[in-house]
């Protein structure tokens, strides 16, 4: 696989990850509380995939480890979001599990990807 294959592979793999994030959050309790973590997790949940994107796009190598490493540190976060909800006992445990391995996986990947510019 070119890395222009992987990159575009990569991109789909974020929007999914992204879509699931939202779906997740609107099914999250109408609570004050569920509010703040609702809007936390859409934020970061959306982020990784948007800030890939970017650097896709970056003007020069300095630039796009920038934005690979913000997709990392949000991919982060989201996980982090996601142990709370998890917690806390607001949603399914599979859908839940499902969501905190991507999460996890993309870490690893912006990891990589970082330390290897």
């Amino acid at each position: 696989m070119t890395n222009k294959e992987f990159a575009a592979k990569l991109e789909k793999r974020t929007v999914k990850f992204a879509i699931e994030i939202i779906n997740l959050s609107a099914s999250l309790p109408n609570t004050t509380e569920a509010f703040v973590l609702k809007n936390q997790l859409t934020k970061s949940g959306t982020s990784i995939g948007a800030n890939y994107r970017e650097s896709n796009r970056s003007r020069s190598k300095k630039d796009f480890k920038n934005k690979i490493k913000i997709s990392l540190a949000e991919a982060s976060e989201t996980d982090y979001w996601l142990e709370i909800i998890e917690a806390l006992n607001w949603s399914d445990k599979n859908i839940l599990t499902q969501l905190r391995k991507e999460a996890k996986e993309l870490l690893a990947i912006f990891t990589s990807i970082a330390y290897k510019l």
